[in-house]
């Protein structure tokens, strides 16, 4: 349990750092548009990516104690894309739409590098 702490704290760590670095984009070039878009999905994806990892140490808690856990919250994650998607569409002056969905799978490929990082030191 204390390889998967560290592994939820480099992939939180590497989110927040994506996320300073798309706040600088925003505010000190040109692109506020394609910055914005990549906050707002990025943001949406470092939650849904907090709320896989809690639900996951629940689901192996349980696994552990011999309980019950109702589900992982895909549906909860997709309808957090879904809203993402809905406030591109609603301010589209606002925000960039292509970049607001290659925000909503960063955490996903923040999970891929990690796991081919920690695989290659392994």
């Amino acid at each position: 349990m204390d390889q998967y702490k560290k592994m939820i704290t480099r992939q939180r760590k590497w989110m927040f750092y994506l996320l300073a670095l798309f706040v600088l984009g925003w505010g000190f070039t040109s692109y506020t548009s394609i910055f914005l878009g990549l906050l707002l999905g990025t943001t949406l994806s470092f939650y849904n990516l907090w709320l896989m990892q809690r639900k996951v140490e629940r689901f192996g808690r349980a696994a552990a104690d011999g309980g019950r856990v109702n589900g992982i919250g895909t549906f909860t994650r997709l309808a957090t894309a879904a809203l993402a998607v809905l406030i591109a569409m609603r301010f589209e002056e606002h925000f960039h739409f292509l970049s607001v969905i290659i925000g909503l799978i960063t955490a996903y490929v923040v999970i891929m590098i990690d796991f081919a990082l920690f695989r290659k030191q392994d």
